[in-house]
């Protein structure tokens, strides 16, 4: 049985004192594999991430990694936990080169990372070539696609054991986005733990080993590949507003 990295336990919070958005949210993600989370907009996908990075506190419940309790964690201590975070928007300094932005999370942590920081910098750049390529440029001028490969080669470098993607593959080209989606099946397969949201239901379903549906701040669905696979259960099909 994989490492369980990732466990929230009925987890309640909210943006305002008596509006909650997630309501007794439990969900697990375990190292090596990609657990994903669907729902339709405003179900509260991205208020589970901002949680389990600190921005929000539960009111209720408990967010636990490898079994410590990080509710409302400092965001800015997250690497230092072995968390990583791809956000939907970017999350670059527009004024900083490429190679700045790479390795900016990784500054006053030598101790942490050693000589193996130069070794993995590269490897970065030779998984994603177009980073390489534009690694002196400032990333503002990049396009959304490239600053994307950057977000993906920041998180690479980082090596976290636990990655959150928040719809990685929103307003990219059918070609890049299918390249988003193996870099996380190779995150995955390096060992890293995956919580993926993503609009393409179907995709997430089919490289997801755990899936997790979330309607109107709650879990209402939630269980292995298999158990979504084909044509799934009537009550899902409405939550999500499919018509497979």
């Amino acid at each position: 049985m994989p490492e369980r990295l990732l466990s929230l336990d009925k987890v309640t919070a909210g943006y305002a004192q008596d509006i909650d958005v997630l309501r007794d949210v439990s969900l697990d993600v375990h190292a090596g594999e990609v657990s994903g989370l669907i729902g339709l907009n405003g179900a509260g996908k991205s208020t589970v991430v901002k949680t389990i990075c600190g921005f929000l506190a539960p009111k209720e419940g408990s967010v636990r990694f490898r079994g410590e309790d990080i509710s409302g964690l400092p965001p800015h201590t997250l690497i230092d936990h072995g968390i990583c975070c791809i956000p939907q928007e970017s999350s670059l300094f527009p004024y900083l080169t490429v190679e700045e932005n790479l390795l900016l999370p990784l500054q006053g942590r030598a101790r942490q990372y050693g000589a193996v920081l130069r070794q993995r910098y590269e490897q970065a750049l030779d998984e994603f070539p177009t980073v390489r390529e534009k690694r002196k440029a400032q990333a503002g001028d990049l396009s959304g696609g490239q600053q994307k490969q950057v977000e993906f080669a920041k998180a690479w470098l980082q090596q976290p054991m636990l990655c959150l993607i928040d719809e990685p593959s929103i307003g990219l080209s059918p070609l890049l986005a299918e390249s988003v989606f193996t870099w996380i099946e190779k995150f995955a397969q390096s060992g890293m733990g995956i919580l993926l949201i993503d609009h393409n239901v179907r995709r997430v379903v089919r490289m997801s080993d755990r899936v997790h549906v979330l309607s109107l701040g709650r879990i209402t669905a939630a269980g292995q590949r298999k158990d979504f696979e084909g044509d799934l259960h009537e009550q899902v099909k409405q939550w999500l507003g499919l018509n497979f």
